[in-house]
């Protein structure tokens, strides 16, 4: 499982031109699984997005959390994350896990993060939507986070 983390001062997501989810400051999470996920490696992808030391602190070093900051999440399904880019010009999405295995870990995470930080501060995409994604990337600071 694949978590490309971005810190956003704020970000968005729209569906068929409806707002379905909008945040301030704390990141958007794009979140690909593959065939060898698990309810394991989602667990552990939950646990670590809210706790990452990924925000400046007064002194102006990253030693802050999420959850130090009071922030919000975004959580978007991203199959994309997992292209082959090897051979050719057009990438290949066999190592994407299908969506009946992807959906199932994608909402655990999602579950997992509202147990943690609350509802109100954790928003969705929808699985398989053509989503349009805004954000302002804070740093900018982006990174992978591999369970």
């Amino acid at each position: 499982m694949k978590a490309w983390l971005q810190r956003v001062t704020e970000a968005s997501v729209a569906i068929d031109g409806e707002c379905v989810a909008k945040i301030g400051r704390g990141l958007l999470v794009l979140l690909g699984v593959t065939h060898s996920d698990t309810e394991a490696a989602a667990d552990k992808i939950a646990e670590r997005i809210p706790v990452l030391r990924i925000f400046e602190d007064d002194e102006g070093h990253t030693n802050r959390s999420l959850e130090d900051v009071g922030g919000s999440v975004i959580v978007v399904s991203q199959f994309t994350l997992y292209a082959d880019t090897e051979h050719g010009r057009r990438p290949g999405f066999s190592n994407a896990a299908r969506p009946e295995l992807a959906e199932p870990l994608y909402e655990r995470v999602v579950v997992k993060l509202r147990e943690r930080l609350g509802s109100e501060r954790v928003g969705t995409g929808r699985f398989g939507a053509d989503m349009k994604v805004r954000l302002l990337n804070d740093g900018p600071f982006s990174l992978e986070l591999l369970a």
